[in-house]
């Protein structure tokens, strides 16, 4: 730890030494300003920098417009350090400790990995920020999507092309909640849900016929918002990870009205199914509700009847359920919803031609999503504007679909 102290003292020091900018020469002493004057040399002047080999000053031309009275650092952005006090590569390491673990471990980071003191909350507005960027490159993404300027998307053909959707609620700010309806009659909400989507491929499947993922070929997007803002987010990155070129096209998700809505909009075609655990699980609550406290029975009745879901035979379920009678108002209604909701999709829950198809039946990869992308949102004790959640959600996404040092050479090349 001695010697890396002193080699970063070293480093700074040299580093100051290379950033002393010297006095422009006559012929660059005026440069222009945005409200169309011009702005004259006045001096240099110093400001500190928090590099990664710690602080150092940057020395450099300070121009003020005499018509306006803006001052220009030039230097500043092009060295990427303009209204900041951290060198990009700080700002970078800031942007990955603040995605991956509360804003205060990321300060504690700082200081044991890379030796630099810096601040809970510059952790925080560091990581903000850039997931803000990302995610104001999404929407220039999304916006050209809806005006037909999409790229063309060179490549093989892609054989199974994958897109899953589910949706979690995270906690939220006060602010975020008014006027919206909880869980529970009469009690305010204090979560938003974030729309969580993955894209992925994939080209084998097991001995046993079962589909196997593609190793690394999951990509995925999130924020909280509306399900038709969401459409134009999940379709960009279906079309980025080649829909066009894909033989075969599957949505897969649980029994949500808006994932389905969002598919026939912006999927049409695509071979719809419902994940068959969250199916089974429909049953499972009916089989309670029919046979409180008695395990048998409900074994029993899990097992006669999840047999007709898992073969597909998705009419004698239907009618199996509307034939069950019962005084109870309220477990018959539940009775009518769920015999309802099995022939709603009874064409997505066609398990045995799918398996045949050694496609995916259920939907793993996106609650995985769930746990391993938003549950950095989700952590005891956070409270989350919408503004600062959908920008960490964009950083962490970026991260995870490995787009990360893409984004900083892409600040470079800008």
């Amino acid at each position: 730890m001695a010697v890396r102290s002193a080699l970063h003292h070293a480093g700074a020091t040299a580093l100051t030494e290379l950033l002393q900018f010297a006095a422009p020469t006559a012929d660059r002493r005026n440069i222009p300003c945005g409200c169309g004057h011009q702005a004259h040399y006045q001096e240099l002047r110093s400001k500190p920098i928090l590099t990664a080999v710690g602080e150092v000053h940057v020395s450099r031309p300070y121009y003020l417009c005499p018509h306006c009275h803006r001052g220009q650092f030039p230097a500043d952005v092009d060295l990427d350090i303009d209204n900041t006090e951290s060198s990009p590569g700080v700002r970078r390491m800031l942007a990955l400790v603040g995605q991956e673990a509360p804003f205060e471990r990321g300060r504690q980071q700082m200081k044991l990995l890379a030796n630099l003191e810096v601040t809970t909350k510059a952790v925080e507005r560091t990581a903000e920020a850039i997931g803000a960027d990302i995610a104001a490159g999404e929407q220039q993404e999304i916006h050209r999507a809806v005006q037909l300027d999409l790229p063309i998307i060179i490549g093989h053909p892609v054989p199974i092309l994958y897109i899953e959707m589910d949706g979690t609620g995270v906690p939220v700010v006060k602010k975020e909640t008014i006027g919206r309806q909880g869980k529970s009659d009469g009690q305010p909400a204090h979560t938003r849900e974030v729309k969580l989507g993955c894209v992925f491929t994939q080209t084998q499947w097991d001995k046993d016929g079962y589909a196997i993922r593609d190793p690394g070929s999951t990509t995925y997007v999130g924020a909280i918002e509306t399900a038709e803002e969401f459409g134009k987010r999940i379709y960009v990155e279906a079309w980025k990870r080649g829909w066009s070129r894909a033989q075969k096209k599957v949505v897969l998700g649980d029994g949500a009205e808006w994932i389905w809505n969002l598919a026939q909009q912006h999927f049409p075609g695509a071979i719809q199914i419902v994940d068959l655990f969250h199916a089974r699980q429909h049953l499972w609550e009916l089989a309670r509700k029919l046979h409180p406290n008695e395990q048998a029975k409900q074994k029993e009745w899990m097992r006669v009847h999840q047999d007709l879901l898992d073969n597909g035979k998705m009419k004698k379920l239907t009618v199996a359920l509307r034939s069950i009678h019962t005084d109870n108002l309220e477990l018959a209604e539940k009775l009518r919803t769920e015999a309802d909701y099995f022939h709603r999709n009874a064409r997505r829950m066609r398990y045995p031609k799918f398996r045949r198809q050694h496609l995916f039946v259920g939907s793993g990869v996106i609650e995985a999503g769930c746990k391993t992308v938003v549950s950095r949102l989700k952590q005891s004790g956070m409270f989350w504007t919408i503004r600062g959640a959908n920008a960490i959600l964009a950083l962490r996404c970026c991260w995870f679909n490995n787009r990360f040092e893409g984004y900083w050479e892409e600040r470079q090349v800008a």
